[in-house]
């Protein structure tokens, strides 16, 4: 289990940037792969962006060369740095931990709220 504590949520206006932050506790953190979902009302969780133990990162189309996912081993912290918000950006933001060799992302934060306003 890897308790995961999301922060950096909040209003922007549209063209703005918000750096969400996801802090994990335990020893084992750089051991698991990470990746920020989102969730708009209405609709299903969606995977915006992921980072594996190694580095290697991917993103949903809909955020590529707005989105940047990172990590900080030491700091056992990842973070989503989004830049040129859209609306469609809002929604509550969620990390998660998906342990080594294990397919489905099994430790999950309570989620933080992005809004973006036009």
């Amino acid at each position: 289990q890897v308790p995961l504590v999301e922060s950096g949520g909040g209003l922007v206006q549209a063209g703005g940037s918000l750096r969400l932050s996801c802090a994990a506790s335990g020893r084992t953190f750089s051991g698991y792969a990470m990746g920020w979902f989102r969730q708009a009302p209405g609709k299903e969780r969606e995977l915006v962006a992921a980072i594996s133990s190694g580095g290697s990162t991917s993103y949903a189309d809909s955020v590529k060369g707005r989105f940047t996912i990172s990590r900080d081993n030491a700091k056992n912290t990842v973070y989503l740095q989004m830049n040129s918000l859209k609306p469609e950006d809002t929604a509550v933001y969620y990390c998660a931990a998906r342990p080594g060799g294990k397919i489905k992302y099994e430790n999950w934060g309570q989620g933080t709220q992005v809004t973006v306003s036009s």
